[in-house]
């Protein structure tokens, strides 16, 4: 592939989008980027590689182009994909050592504190589980020299509390540790972690990087090309997490129509919690945008050009009610995941099992890009049966 690099910081990040950076196949001139599916390269007669190539397992042709997109986006120094966002979480924390200290925010995706607890804690590692919404909480729970990673995530899933990143990163900073935001919910077209003093950025690609609900994917974006980051690589390489090569074209694909999409999605979420914010049967609505949510604040001062495609309704008659109002709908898919151009509904509680830590009365409502009209007028229907 090439591409004229001087070109490209002159171009907003959705003209960088659009283009995916604009390289155009040597070989053909194609315009939509090629699937590159070898898995090992040659050498040439003095036995130097052809490319920085080697083993797909370590660097693949495959990623060139998106990891250099993201890394554009989210105005990194490197980005990695893995096979999916769990796979880049795991990669960060098994980058450290045993014995080394993280502090984590509690409320965010249930299956990270389930791994960091059955896995990373007998390995070795102190995890100390924190409300990151309080600040003072974070710098309490940090222990100077030991403590190698805060991990935050904002908005986060499934009630979209906020996080001050540029707070957090300062807090963490000062006592000698690395912050890593998950910015999955936000995206680079709202959000960039590493402009406001983060030092990783982790997205679950599944999501809105992807966009179309047909990719497992997972992405990890580095401020600086340091020890740190060596080692992550190191675990990628060698434990083998990796995207397969046509979900890399995917994803990329994906990337290309992200700030349409995440606009889009952000306006119609807008619309969709103003509607239902004083609705007689909602006890509250999770919406960062409201500005009655407690995070409205934060978020408007790091969330550029909207507040996200996700939220959540707090339906009065908890579990029973949420039940009987979703079997009503017929728009919105009752289905886990998120950031699809479809919008999906679905009962937490319910997923995650009889441990959730999720209220019973909520309803995680991930908006696609029908049109809002459609989507309020299905979630007004359904309130007939409660």
């Amino acid at each position: 592939m090439t591409h004229d690099p001087g070109n490209e910081p002159k171009n907003r990040p959705e003209t960088l989008a659009a283009r995916a950076l604009g390289w155009i196949d040597p070989g053909t001139g194609a315009v939509s980027p090629p699937i590159q599916p070898s898995t090992t390269y040659a050498r040439g007669p003095d036995y130097k590689l052809l490319s920085p190539h080697i083993y797909v397992r370590g660097e693949s042709a495959a990623y060139d182009q998106p990891e250099a997109l993201l890394t554009r986006l989210e105005k990194g120094a490197a980005s990695a994909l893995f096979a999916s966002g769990m796979a880049a979480t795991a990669a960060v924390f098994q980058a450290l050592l045993p014995g080394d200290h993280v502090v984590v925010q509690q409320d965010i995706y249930f299956l990270m504190p389930k791994w960091l607890r059955e896995w990373a804690v007998p390995w070795g590692l102190e995890v100390s589980f924190v409300a990151t919404g309080d600040l003072a909480a974070i710098a309490k729970a940090i222990k100077p020299g030991k403590t190698k990673i805060v991990w935050i995530e904002t908005p986060a899933n499934p009630t979209w509390t906020t996080t001050d990143i540029a707070a957090a990163a300062a807090i963490a900073h000062k006592g000698g540790a690395r912050l890593v935001v998950d910015n999955t919910s936000a995206s680079p077209v709202l959000t960039r972690p590493l402009e406001l003093g983060a030092d990783l950025v982790m997205h679950s690609a599944t999501k809105y990087l992807n966009g179309h609900s047909d990719v497992l994917a997972g992405a990890l974006v580095t401020a600086k090309d340091d020890d740190h980051w060596k080692r992550i690589k190191m675990v990628r390489t060698t434990i083998g997490g990796v995207l397969g090569t046509f979900e890399s074209w995917l994803l990329l694909r994906g990337m290309r129509t992200l700030h349409l999409r995440v606009r889009q999605q952000s306006l119609s979420a807008m619309a969709i919690a103003r509607h239902f914010e004083k609705h007689p049967k909602v006890a509250g609505v999770n919406y960062p945008g409201l500005e009655s949510d407690p995070g409205h604040a934060v978020a408007k001062k790091q969330m550029e050009g909207g507040f996200g495609g996700m939220l959540s309704l707090r339906l009065k008659g908890g579990a029973p009610a949420c039940l009987a109002f979703v079997a009503r709908l017929e728009l919105f898919v009752r289905a886990t995941s998120l950031g699809g151009v479809e919008s999906l509904i679905e009962h937490r509680g319910t997923i995650e099992g009889q441990d959730s830590p999720t209220p019973q009365d909520l309803l995680r409502v991930s908006v696609g890009i029908e049109h809002v009209d459609d989507l309020i007028a299905d979630l007004e229907q359904g309130f007939a049966a409660v």
